[in-house]
């Protein structure tokens, strides 16, 4: 017997939602304290749906939750964000190959960039990229592949934003978008996923660079 996952309740999906939009436009900082009775006055709710969002957005890795401390925001830091740039370089590259040989459909991929060239705030253009990338991903055929992307794009979109706020460089990305889409809508697989795999390192690489080769940057 199998059993439909559990709807989240409206309010709790409202709170969720404006929290990890807050989050993603750093009105809610790296670190900040999460206090469930100021968020449940704020949003005029009680402290259930906001605890629940707050649990949720553990989950996915924007939320840190501590016995002593509380809710925070999740701290991002270079070990942080080059353990999940690690995973998607693993990842992605080899998804998009595999979407492109299966001659899947990428308007959804060209739909995200359009979003992203019209993005009205940081947070809007962070998911628009997310959604960019997922749309690369997800027809690869491999659900377990496209999960385990799935469970690393919040953080992944964290990790831009913060990037972000010091180096704004998503015109950059955002003609690396275009040429990755280009080669995978001319089927070239191999050229495609290199030029993805070259767009994921050089991003971390300039946001977060290593010390001890000098910060190097693509």
């Amino acid at each position: 017997m199998t059993f439909a996952p559990t709807p989240i309740p409206s309010r709790t999906q409202y709170v969720l939602e404006a929290i990890k939009h807050a989050i993603l436009t750093a009105q809610l900082r790296p670190g900040q304290a999460l206090v469930e009775t100021e968020l449940a006055a704020q949003f005029g709710v009680s402290k259930t749906p906001v605890r629940e969002a707050l649990k949720t957005l553990a989950g996915t890795g924007l939320v840190v939750m501590s016995q002593y401390k509380g809710a925070t925001v999740r701290l991002v830091d270079a070990t942080m964000a080059r353990e999940v740039y690690d995973v998607r370089l693993l990842l992605e590259p080899e998804a998009l190959r595999r979407s492109i040989t299966r001659k899947a459909s990428l308007d959804a991929a060209q739909e995200a960039l359009e979003r992203s060239d019209s993005a009205i705030d940081k947070a809007d253009r962070s998911l628009a990229n997310r959604d960019f990338h997922r749309a690369l991903y997800l027809p690869c055929g491999n659900p377990l592949l496209s999960r385990m992307l799935d469970e690393i794009r919040d953080q992944a979109a964290l990790v831009s934003t913060v990037a972000w706020s010091t180096i704004p460089s998503w015109e950059r990305e955002a003609a690396e978008h275009r040429e990755i889409l280009r080669l995978a809508l001319a089927d070239d697989a191999a050229a495609a996923a290199g030029a993805l795999h070259d767009h994921i390192a050089s991003f971390v690489r300039r946001a977060f660079p290593d010390d001890e080769d000098g910060g190097d940057a693509a």
